[in-house]
């Protein structure tokens, strides 16, 4: 199986991506952020994410540790990706903003609440 292309972005349009992956699993975390986004997680190394456009359209806001960068779009609030504190190296795109949304993906439980203690299970 080889790197498929994916398209996304924000509601509006304002961003917009693609991803290349392989992967199809995604990540269901239950932390207090993750849950009231709803975030589907998908990480991926640089290398697999392209910005086409929108770098002037979001904002970014950190909590806790301030080591996730957490990225929304200024005009309609979608968080389309971020910078895990997990992989403070890689992106992690939300697979509810891909276009065809998160149905090619199998969907896995992550117990964010007990980050440090599950945080391994995917470094």
């Amino acid at each position: 199986m080889g790197l498929i292309a994916l398209e996304g972005g924000c509601h509006c349009g304002a961003v917009r991506f693609v991803v290349r992956t392989e992967e199809r699993v995604a990540l269901d975390c239950n932390c207090s952020i993750c849950r009231k986004k709803g975030l589907l997680h998908l990480i991926v190394p640089p290398s697999q994410f392209e910005l086409l456009r929108g770098a002037d359209a979001l904002a970014e806001y950190r909590f806790n540790t301030g080591l996730a960068i957490h990225r929304h779009c200024r005009t309609c609030g979608c968080a389309p990706f971020y910078t895990p504190r997990s992989h403070p190296d890689h992106v992690d795109v939300n697979v509810r903003c891909l276009d065809e949304g998160p149905g090619r993906f199998r969907i896995e439980p992550f117990d964010g609440d007990q980050w440090e203690a599950n945080v391994d299970r995917i470094r």
